[in-house]
Protein backbone atom coordinates (compact mmCIF):
# COMPACT_ATOMS: atom_id res chain seq x y z
CA UNK A 1 0.00 0.00 0.00
CA UNK A 2 1.44 3.36 -0.52
CA UNK A 3 0.51 4.53 2.86
CA UNK A 4 2.95 2.07 4.05
CA UNK A 5 5.80 4.16 2.22
CA UNK A 6 8.34 6.24 4.28
CA UNK A 7 8.32 9.42 3.13
CA UNK A 8 11.09 10.79 1.21
CA UNK A 9 12.45 13.45 3.59
CA UNK A 10 12.34 10.69 6.25
CA UNK A 11 14.50 8.47 4.81
CA UNK A 12 16.84 10.94 4.38
CA UNK A 13 17.15 12.10 7.17
CA UNK A 14 17.25 8.27 8.27
CA UNK A 15 20.49 8.37 6.77
CA UNK A 16 21.87 11.41 7.56
CA UNK A 17 21.49 10.33 11.52
CA UNK A 18 22.48 7.02 10.36
CA UNK A 19 26.19 8.23 9.01
CA UNK A 20 26.34 10.90 11.45
CA UNK A 21 29.50 9.86 13.92
CA UNK A 22 31.24 11.77 17.07
CA UNK A 23 34.98 11.73 15.95
CA UNK A 24 37.74 12.48 18.43
CA UNK A 25 40.59 14.32 16.51
CA UNK A 26 44.02 13.88 17.96
CA UNK A 27 46.27 16.63 18.92
CA UNK A 28 48.73 15.69 15.86
CA UNK A 29 46.57 15.04 13.61
CA UNK A 30 46.03 16.38 9.99
CA UNK A 31 42.82 18.30 10.69
CA UNK A 32 41.74 19.29 7.28
CA UNK A 33 42.11 15.22 6.01
CA UNK A 34 39.95 15.14 9.27
CA UNK A 35 37.35 17.85 7.73
CA UNK A 36 37.30 16.42 3.96
CA UNK A 37 36.79 13.15 4.97
CA UNK A 38 33.53 14.23 7.40
CA UNK A 39 30.60 13.28 6.59
CA UNK A 40 27.33 14.98 6.80
CA UNK A 41 25.58 15.79 10.62
CA UNK A 42 29.57 14.42 11.98
CA UNK A 43 30.80 15.75 14.73
CA UNK A 44 34.67 16.23 15.12
CA UNK A 45 35.88 17.52 18.79
CA UNK A 46 39.30 18.42 19.02
CA UNK A 47 42.34 17.94 21.47
CA UNK A 48 42.88 20.28 23.97
CA UNK A 49 46.18 21.58 21.13
CA UNK A 50 47.20 23.84 18.57
CA UNK A 51 46.19 22.99 14.98
CA UNK A 52 48.21 25.29 12.45
CA UNK A 53 47.18 26.32 8.92
CA UNK A 54 44.30 27.31 7.28
CA UNK A 55 41.27 25.29 7.33
CA UNK A 56 38.13 24.87 5.39
CA UNK A 57 34.75 23.15 5.76
CA UNK A 58 33.01 22.00 2.52
CA UNK A 59 30.30 19.67 4.81
CA UNK A 60 27.90 20.33 7.58
CA UNK A 61 29.24 19.62 10.29
CA UNK A 62 29.73 20.31 13.82
CA UNK A 63 33.03 21.55 14.71
CA UNK A 64 34.06 21.77 18.84
CA UNK A 65 36.81 22.79 20.95
CA UNK A 66 38.11 20.33 23.78
CA UNK A 67 35.59 21.06 27.20
CA UNK A 68 38.85 20.49 29.12
CA UNK A 69 41.72 22.89 27.98
CA UNK A 70 42.22 25.39 25.00
CA UNK A 71 41.90 24.36 21.32
CA UNK A 72 44.06 26.65 19.06
CA UNK A 73 43.57 27.17 15.72
CA UNK A 74 46.62 29.38 13.95
CA UNK A 75 46.69 30.61 10.70
CA UNK A 76 50.28 31.41 10.98
CA UNK A 77 49.78 35.08 9.58
CA UNK A 78 48.62 34.37 6.28
CA UNK A 79 44.71 34.04 4.85
CA UNK A 80 42.15 32.90 6.68
CA UNK A 81 41.98 31.15 9.74
CA UNK A 82 38.66 28.96 9.73
CA UNK A 83 36.59 29.22 6.40
CA UNK A 84 33.41 27.73 5.74
CA UNK A 85 31.63 26.83 3.05
CA UNK A 86 29.37 24.55 3.90
CA UNK A 87 25.43 25.20 5.33
CA UNK A 88 24.15 24.01 8.84
CA UNK A 89 27.41 23.97 10.42
CA UNK A 90 28.17 24.75 13.81
CA UNK A 91 31.80 26.00 15.30
CA UNK A 92 31.78 26.28 19.01
CA UNK A 93 34.69 26.49 21.95
CA UNK A 94 37.74 27.38 19.86
CA UNK A 95 40.36 29.89 20.26
CA UNK A 96 41.29 31.03 16.34
CA UNK A 97 44.37 33.16 16.14
CA UNK A 98 46.55 34.61 13.60
CA UNK A 99 45.25 34.62 10.25
CA UNK A 100 46.46 37.17 7.24
CA UNK A 101 46.73 40.88 7.09
CA UNK A 102 45.20 41.43 3.55
CA UNK A 103 41.72 43.47 3.91
CA UNK A 104 40.99 42.73 -0.10
CA UNK A 105 41.66 38.68 0.69
CA UNK A 106 39.06 39.23 3.44
CA UNK A 107 41.53 37.31 5.88
CA UNK A 108 39.61 36.17 9.34
CA UNK A 109 39.41 34.24 11.99
CA UNK A 110 36.83 33.00 11.21
CA UNK A 111 34.85 33.47 7.67
CA UNK A 112 31.20 32.39 6.65
CA UNK A 113 31.37 32.13 2.79
CA UNK A 114 27.95 33.20 0.89
CA UNK A 115 27.20 29.71 0.46
CA UNK A 116 27.32 28.89 4.54
CA UNK A 117 23.51 29.45 5.91
CA UNK A 118 22.33 28.54 8.88
CA UNK A 119 25.43 29.01 10.76
CA UNK A 120 25.84 28.44 13.84
CA UNK A 121 29.41 30.60 15.32
CA UNK A 122 29.29 30.54 19.22
CA UNK A 123 31.73 30.26 22.47
CA UNK A 124 34.58 31.13 20.50
CA UNK A 125 37.39 33.63 21.08
CA UNK A 126 38.84 34.68 17.69
CA UNK A 127 41.77 36.83 18.48
CA UNK A 128 44.66 38.62 16.54
CA UNK A 129 42.81 38.57 13.26
CA UNK A 130 42.91 41.31 10.68
CA UNK A 131 38.57 40.63 10.62
CA UNK A 132 37.39 38.70 13.47
CA UNK A 133 34.23 36.83 11.91
CA UNK A 134 32.83 37.45 8.57
CA UNK A 135 29.49 36.43 7.60
CA UNK A 136 29.94 37.17 3.75
CA UNK A 137 26.50 36.86 2.21
CA UNK A 138 25.02 33.42 4.14
CA UNK A 139 21.25 33.49 5.29
CA UNK A 140 20.12 33.27 8.85
CA UNK A 141 23.50 32.92 10.79
CA UNK A 142 23.72 32.98 14.47
CA UNK A 143 26.81 34.74 16.10
CA UNK A 144 27.04 34.45 19.38
CA UNK A 145 28.62 34.58 23.00
CA UNK A 146 31.83 35.11 21.34
CA UNK A 147 34.55 37.17 22.55
CA UNK A 148 36.40 39.11 20.11
CA UNK A 149 39.93 41.20 20.43
CA UNK A 150 41.11 42.83 17.49
CA UNK A 151 44.35 43.98 16.30
CA UNK A 152 45.48 47.27 19.00
CA UNK A 153 48.07 48.17 16.61
CA UNK A 154 49.19 50.13 13.64
CA UNK A 155 46.77 52.34 11.87
CA UNK A 156 43.43 52.10 12.53
CA UNK A 157 42.12 52.34 8.96
CA UNK A 158 44.46 49.30 7.85
CA UNK A 159 42.71 47.11 10.84
CA UNK A 160 39.66 44.82 9.89
CA UNK A 161 36.20 44.82 11.90
CA UNK A 162 35.71 42.47 14.91
CA UNK A 163 32.15 41.61 13.14
CA UNK A 164 31.27 42.20 9.50
CA UNK A 165 28.57 41.50 7.70
CA UNK A 166 27.88 41.82 4.28
CA UNK A 167 24.86 40.80 2.38
CA UNK A 168 23.43 38.81 4.83
CA UNK A 169 19.73 38.49 5.84
CA UNK A 170 18.26 37.29 9.45
CA UNK A 171 21.12 37.16 11.04
CA UNK A 172 21.45 37.56 14.83
CA UNK A 173 24.63 38.91 16.56
CA UNK A 174 24.06 38.41 20.18
CA UNK A 175 25.93 38.38 23.41
CA UNK A 176 29.53 38.90 21.74
CA UNK A 177 32.25 40.65 23.88
CA UNK A 178 34.06 42.88 21.00
CA UNK A 179 37.45 45.15 21.31
CA UNK A 180 40.42 46.11 19.30
CA UNK A 181 40.34 46.72 15.54
CA UNK A 182 38.80 49.31 13.46
CA UNK A 183 34.56 48.68 13.96
CA UNK A 184 33.00 46.87 16.56
CA UNK A 185 30.50 45.18 14.37
CA UNK A 186 30.06 46.75 11.12
CA UNK A 187 27.07 45.43 8.38
CA UNK A 188 26.97 46.41 4.94
CA UNK A 189 23.80 45.79 2.51
CA UNK A 190 21.71 43.56 4.46
CA UNK A 191 18.31 43.35 5.90
CA UNK A 192 16.38 41.67 8.58
CA UNK A 193 19.48 41.58 11.42
CA UNK A 194 19.04 42.00 14.96
CA UNK A 195 22.06 43.27 16.73
CA UNK A 196 21.40 42.61 20.75
CA UNK A 197 23.41 42.39 23.76
CA UNK A 198 26.36 43.31 22.78
CA UNK A 199 29.57 45.06 24.68
CA UNK A 200 31.53 46.72 22.52
CA UNK A 201 34.70 49.22 24.10
CA UNK A 202 37.96 50.46 22.75
CA UNK A 203 38.15 50.96 19.08
CA UNK A 204 36.59 53.46 16.64
CA UNK A 205 32.93 53.20 15.73
CA UNK A 206 30.96 50.27 17.91
CA UNK A 207 28.22 49.40 15.96
CA UNK A 208 28.40 50.80 12.25
CA UNK A 209 25.65 50.30 9.67
CA UNK A 210 26.10 50.85 5.97
CA UNK A 211 22.93 50.03 3.70
CA UNK A 212 21.00 48.26 5.75
CA UNK A 213 17.49 48.15 6.21
CA UNK A 214 13.95 46.64 8.59
CA UNK A 215 16.96 45.64 11.49
CA UNK A 216 17.42 45.98 14.81
CA UNK A 217 19.85 47.32 17.40
CA UNK A 218 19.10 46.73 20.87
CA UNK A 219 20.33 46.06 24.57
CA UNK A 220 23.55 47.16 23.37
CA UNK A 221 26.59 48.38 26.11
CA UNK A 222 29.32 50.35 24.71
CA UNK A 223 32.00 52.20 25.76
CA UNK A 224 34.96 54.54 25.17
CA UNK A 225 34.69 54.73 21.75
CA UNK A 226 35.18 57.29 19.35
CA UNK A 227 31.75 57.28 18.42
CA UNK A 228 29.32 54.63 19.69
CA UNK A 229 26.64 53.72 17.11
CA UNK A 230 26.76 55.12 13.63
CA UNK A 231 24.06 54.34 11.07
CA UNK A 232 24.28 55.26 7.61
CA UNK A 233 22.07 55.10 4.70
CA UNK A 234 19.95 53.07 5.96
CA UNK A 235 16.44 53.04 6.79
CA UNK A 236 13.89 51.55 9.35
CA UNK A 237 16.08 50.47 11.54
CA UNK A 238 15.02 50.40 15.23
CA UNK A 239 17.61 51.44 18.53
CA UNK A 240 16.27 50.96 21.80
CA UNK A 241 17.20 50.41 25.24
CA UNK A 242 21.07 50.66 24.05
CA UNK A 243 23.88 52.44 26.22
CA UNK A 244 26.96 54.38 25.61
CA UNK A 245 29.72 56.24 27.67
CA UNK A 246 32.82 58.26 26.63
CA UNK A 247 32.43 58.40 23.17
CA UNK A 248 34.80 60.84 21.93
CA UNK A 249 32.42 62.27 18.96
CA UNK A 250 28.93 60.75 18.71
CA UNK A 251 27.00 58.55 20.83
CA UNK A 252 24.59 58.15 17.64
CA UNK A 253 25.40 59.70 14.62
CA UNK A 254 22.10 58.90 11.95
CA UNK A 255 23.47 60.44 8.91
CA UNK A 256 20.60 59.85 5.62
CA UNK A 257 18.68 57.75 8.19
CA UNK A 258 14.85 57.88 7.53
CA UNK A 259 11.65 56.08 9.29
CA UNK A 260 13.28 54.61 12.06
CA UNK A 261 12.59 54.34 15.90
CA UNK A 262 15.28 55.75 18.31
CA UNK A 263 13.82 55.25 22.10
CA UNK A 264 14.90 54.08 25.69
CA UNK A 265 18.71 54.62 25.14
CA UNK A 266 21.25 56.54 27.34
CA UNK A 267 23.72 58.23 25.94
CA UNK A 268 25.96 59.48 28.45
CA UNK A 269 29.24 62.05 27.68
CA UNK A 270 30.15 62.46 24.45
CA UNK A 271 31.35 65.65 22.06
CA UNK A 272 27.83 65.53 20.83
CA UNK A 273 25.63 63.04 22.35
CA UNK A 274 23.46 62.84 18.95
CA UNK A 275 24.15 63.84 15.30
CA UNK A 276 21.45 64.50 12.86
CA UNK A 277 22.43 64.84 9.13
CA UNK A 278 19.49 64.17 7.06
CA UNK A 279 17.49 62.17 9.21
CA UNK A 280 14.38 62.52 8.45
CA UNK A 281 10.87 61.27 9.71
CA UNK A 282 12.14 59.40 12.46
CA UNK A 283 11.04 58.95 16.44
CA UNK A 284 13.35 59.78 19.03
CA UNK A 285 11.32 59.24 22.50
CA UNK A 286 12.53 57.98 26.01
CA UNK A 287 16.09 58.58 25.62
CA UNK A 288 17.83 60.14 27.99
CA UNK A 289 20.89 62.36 26.35
CA UNK A 290 23.35 63.51 29.26
CA UNK A 291 26.71 65.25 29.95
CA UNK A 292 27.60 65.91 26.19
CA UNK A 293 29.57 69.10 25.28
CA UNK A 294 26.32 69.26 22.66
CA UNK A 295 23.37 67.37 23.19
CA UNK A 296 21.45 67.18 19.81
CA UNK A 297 23.44 68.79 16.63
CA UNK A 298 21.19 68.54 13.63
CA UNK A 299 21.48 69.94 10.49
CA UNK A 300 21.35 69.50 6.71
CA UNK A 301 17.47 69.11 6.49
CA UNK A 302 16.86 66.22 9.12
CA UNK A 303 12.89 67.20 9.14
CA UNK A 304 10.02 65.83 10.05
CA UNK A 305 10.42 63.95 12.87
CA UNK A 306 8.71 63.04 16.22
CA UNK A 307 10.86 64.48 19.38
CA UNK A 308 9.75 63.86 22.67
CA UNK A 309 9.55 61.94 26.29
CA UNK A 310 13.52 62.83 25.85
CA UNK A 311 15.79 63.99 28.64
CA UNK A 312 18.41 66.27 28.16
CA UNK A 313 20.64 66.37 31.05
CA UNK A 314 23.75 68.15 31.77
CA UNK A 315 24.55 69.30 28.24
CA UNK A 316 26.82 72.23 27.62
CA UNK A 317 24.54 73.08 24.70
CA UNK A 318 21.02 70.96 24.93
CA UNK A 319 20.90 71.67 20.66
CA UNK A 320 22.32 73.22 17.97
CA UNK A 321 20.21 73.57 15.29
CA UNK A 322 21.71 75.30 12.24
CA UNK A 323 18.48 76.49 10.20
CA UNK A 324 15.48 79.42 10.28
CA UNK A 325 12.83 76.88 10.01
CA UNK A 326 10.63 76.72 13.22
CA UNK A 327 11.03 72.80 14.14
CA UNK A 328 8.34 71.81 17.47
CA UNK A 329 9.89 69.00 19.84
CA UNK A 330 6.82 67.91 21.57
CA UNK A 331 4.15 65.62 20.18
CA UNK A 332 0.34 64.81 21.50
CA UNK A 333 0.91 67.94 24.07
CA UNK A 334 4.10 65.73 26.02
CA UNK A 335 7.31 67.72 25.16
CA UNK A 336 10.84 66.58 26.69
CA UNK A 337 12.65 66.99 30.10
CA UNK A 338 15.77 70.41 29.62
CA UNK A 339 17.67 70.16 32.86
CA UNK A 340 18.90 73.61 32.02
CA UNK A 341 14.81 74.73 31.98
CA UNK A 342 14.15 76.66 35.38
CA UNK A 343 10.77 76.75 34.75
CA UNK A 344 7.24 77.02 36.56
CA UNK A 345 4.44 74.37 36.54
CA UNK A 346 1.55 76.53 38.62
CA UNK A 347 -1.18 73.88 37.82
CA UNK A 348 0.46 71.26 38.77
CA UNK A 349 0.12 68.80 35.59
CA UNK A 350 4.13 68.07 34.84
CA UNK A 351 4.37 70.39 32.28
CA UNK A 352 6.28 73.82 31.98
CA UNK A 353 4.10 77.02 31.51
CA UNK A 354 6.19 78.66 29.22
CA UNK A 355 7.68 76.70 26.11
CA UNK A 356 11.32 76.11 26.19
CA UNK A 357 13.88 77.56 23.81
CA UNK A 358 17.10 76.14 23.58
CA UNK A 359 18.74 78.77 21.63
CA UNK A 360 18.16 82.23 21.21
CA UNK A 361 19.10 84.87 18.41
CA UNK A 362 23.07 84.96 19.61
CA UNK A 363 23.47 81.48 19.26
CA UNK A 364 22.48 81.63 15.72
CA UNK A 365 25.04 84.69 14.95
CA UNK A 366 27.55 82.59 16.46
CA UNK A 367 27.33 79.42 14.22
CA UNK A 368 27.54 81.50 11.43
CA UNK A 369 30.19 84.04 12.31
CA UNK A 370 31.70 82.59 15.29
CA UNK A 371 34.22 85.29 15.34
CA UNK A 372 31.50 87.25 16.54
CA UNK A 373 32.85 85.64 20.04
CA UNK A 374 34.73 88.66 20.91
CA UNK A 375 31.40 90.61 21.28
CA UNK A 376 29.48 88.45 23.07
CA UNK A 377 29.76 90.76 26.18
CA UNK A 378 29.17 93.67 24.40
CA UNK A 379 26.01 96.24 25.25
CA UNK A 380 25.32 95.20 21.82
CA UNK A 381 24.51 91.70 22.48
CA UNK A 382 23.17 92.12 25.55
CA UNK A 383 20.69 94.35 23.90
CA UNK A 384 19.74 92.14 21.25
CA UNK A 385 19.15 88.71 24.14
CA UNK A 386 16.98 91.29 26.06
CA UNK A 387 14.94 92.17 23.15
CA UNK A 388 14.49 88.81 22.13
CA UNK A 389 12.81 88.12 25.73
CA UNK A 390 10.63 91.18 25.24
CA UNK A 391 9.62 90.41 21.81
CA UNK A 392 9.85 86.24 20.86
CA UNK A 393 8.22 87.90 17.54
CA UNK A 394 11.88 88.53 16.23
CA UNK A 395 13.06 85.04 17.07
CA UNK A 396 15.33 83.48 14.39
CA UNK A 397 13.53 80.08 14.22
CA UNK A 398 15.07 76.81 15.17
CA UNK A 399 13.78 74.20 17.98
CA UNK A 400 11.03 75.21 20.28
CA UNK A 401 9.43 72.80 22.85
CA UNK A 402 5.99 73.95 23.60
CA UNK A 403 4.97 71.55 26.07
CA UNK A 404 8.41 71.03 28.45
CA UNK A 405 8.39 68.41 30.95
CA UNK A 406 9.12 68.99 34.62
CA UNK A 407 10.74 65.76 35.10
CA UNK A 408 12.72 63.53 33.30
CA UNK A 409 10.91 60.55 31.81
CA UNK A 410 11.70 57.15 32.94
CA UNK A 411 14.11 54.93 31.30
CA UNK A 412 14.06 50.74 31.58
CA UNK A 413 17.24 50.12 33.41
Amino acid sequence: HSSMKTPLFLLLTLNLAAHAADIAVPADADLQHYLDSAQAGDHLTLAPATYRGNFVIKTPITLSGSTTGETILDGGGKGKVLHIKAADSTIEHLIVQNSGSNLFDMDSGIFADRSAHNIRIHHNHARDNLFGIYVWGPEKGIVEHNTVTGQATGRVNDRGNGIQLWKSLHTIIRNNTISGGRDGIYVTNSKYNLFENNTISGIRFGIHYMYTEDSEVKNNHLSDLESAYVIMFSNRITVRDNESDNSREHGLMLNAVNQSEISGNRINGANKCVFLYNANQNGFHHNHFSNCTIGVHSTAGSTDSRIHDNAYIGNQTQVMYVGTRLIEWSLDGHGNYWSDNSAFDLNGDGIADMPYRPNNILDQVLWRAPNAKILINSPAAQLLKYAQQQFPAIHPGGVVDSYPLMNPPTVAP
